[in-house]
This record gives structure tokens, C-alpha cells and sequence, in this order.
């Protein structure tokens, strides 16, 4: 019988992350060096303490690594390597689809209770990342979309966005001006923003946000995307029913307006 001797460190981790304890390891390294082993011999030939050996084979067994006879000592053989890593792969996926069916009963559970008082709402920083956060938001709309923005940041950065909303979901679209041909697919209402800025203070407020907008999906999702002075944009997102109906409500302002200031 061949006495224990150092097994690698990285094979060990490697057996951790499928599964495997350190004195499963061992013992199933142990037996793959010999053809057959008593619960002794495992001892002698593991170095795992003679207490843990029978709990440590009855695992292995469950965990179809090792396999049993029927004599009397018991005598104990590892699987093949490949059959063994294979029956390890499988217990892995089927207790990580069970986890990920566990997990997602607790996940939905939000859903089904509402989120109660709980108003949320995230800072997101730099271009990329506010657009990711709006692809994402259009492309999952099932009911509507609305957006008010600036001529320059709809065109330039938010149109091609647009292109994967469902043909079914309606795109309602306020802007104070449009370069080139109208898109068919959209409600478009171009709006003389401009007007606004024959007042001072309006014309204070609105020129330094040459690239901002709002934007509300099935009226439970809203993003408002700000314009910087240092030429990086910062964006307010939300899922709250409090920021979606100040979304909502100031896009109807803005049109009542717009239509005030040029009558």
C-alpha cells in the first residue's frame, strides 16, 4: 500500500471549487493510487484521520466518485477521473439551476408586494452609461415611451436607441427641432422651445442644457439625462412612482408651454 505524499496545493483548490472538501480530495486522490482500499488502508493511504474516513467514503459515494463492494471489509475504489470530474460537473448544474430557481422566488417576491415607501432613485455618470441604461429601458418597453430632449442629444445620441422598441409599444417624441425627414414610426412634436428663452430667467436656465432630457417608459421608468458644464453628463434613473409622475407631468408643462409662448 502506497503511503501518502504531498498532493499540490492547486490540485486541491481545483477539487474545492468542484465541490469537494480537503479530505474528500484526499481520500479520492488516495484511492485513484491504488486498485481497491479498506476504510484503513484509505487512512494509511490519505493521511485523513481514521474518525472522518467512513463519513468522508460515504459522501464520495453519494457524490459518484467512489464506488462500494459488497465484501466483508467493505472495500472502496475511486471512479476514473474523467467520469468523476463529468458526475461532479452534473451535480453542479443541477444544484446551481436549483438555486437559481430558489433565488428568483425571493427576487419576484418584490414584485408581487410592491415596493411599499421605497423611492430609489440612482445617479449614473458618463455618456456610455446612461445610454446602456436607456437601450436597456427601451428595449424592454411593453406599454409606451415618451421622451422631451434637445434636438442635438435626441439626434446625436438617443435616436438610435429607439430602434429596438416593439413595433406595438407607441414612441411619443418632444423636441424644439428635427434635421431631415420625419420618422414615420414615431408621434413627433417639434415644439418651438425656443420661444421660452425671450424670457431672461428661462433663457438663463434652458442654455446651458443644450444636451438634456427626460424620458419615461410604461410609465414606471424614468431617466433624466443632464447636460454638464465640464462636458461629461450625469443621469437621475428611477423606478419610483414619484419620479415617473414628475417625468409625466413635466413633459405635458412643457407643451402647454411651448404653445402658450408662440400664440
Amino acid at each position: 500500500m502506497k503511503a501518502p505524499r504531498d498532493v499540490p496545493t492547486s490540485l486541491l483548490e481545483s477539487l474545492k471549487s468542484l465541490g469537494l472538501t480537503k479530505y474528500e480530495a484526499l481520500v479520492y486522490i488516495g484511492l485513484l493510487r491504488t486498485a481497491g482500499a479498506t476504510a484503513t488502508e484509505v487512512h494509511e493511504i490519505s493521511g485523513v484521520p481514521r474518525a472522518s474516513v467512513y463519513p468522508v467514503l460515504d459522501r464520495l459515494v453519494q457524490k459518484e466518485l467512489v464506488s462500494v463492494s459488497h465484501t466483508t471489509p467493505k472495500r472502496f475504489a475511486a471512479v476514473p477521473p474523467d467520469q468523476g470530474v463529468e458526475n461532479l460537473m452534473r451535480r453542479i448544474e443541477s444544484d446551481a439551476e436549483s438555486a437559481r430557481a430558489g433565488l428568483d422566488a425571493f427576487y419576484r417576491e418584490k414584485e408581487l408586494e410592491g415596493r411599499g415607501d421605497q423611492e430609489l432613485v440612482w445617479t449614473i455618470y458618463g455618456e456610455e452609461n446612461i445610454r446602456t441604461r436607456l437601450a436597456g429601458m427601451f428595449k424592454s418597453a411593453e406599454r409606451s415611451v415618451e421622451l422631451l430632449a434637445t434636438g442635438d442629444l435626441l439626434q446625436r445620441s438617443v435616436l438610435p436607441l429607439l430602434d429596438p422598441v416593439p413595433g406595438s409599444v407607441p414612441v411619443e417624441i418632444v423636441t424644439e427641432r428635427w434635421a431631415g425627414e420625419q420618422p414615420s414610426r414615431f408621434r413627433l412634436h417639434v415644439l418651438p422651445l425656443a420661444a421660452l428663452c425671450k424670457t431672461p430667467i428661462l433663457a438663463e436656465k434652458l442654455l446651458p442644457y443644450e444636451r438634456s432630457g427626460v424620458f419615461l417608459v410604461d410609465d414606471t421608468r424614468a431617466l433624466l439625462w443632464m447636460g454638464g458644464a465640464d462636458g461629461q453628463p450625469s443621469a437621475l434613473y428611477s423606478e419610483s412612482a414619484g419620479l415617473a409622475l414628475f417625468v409625466r407631468r413635466h413633459i405635458a408643462t412643457v407643451m402647454e408651454w411651448t404653445k402658450d409662448a408662440v400664440q
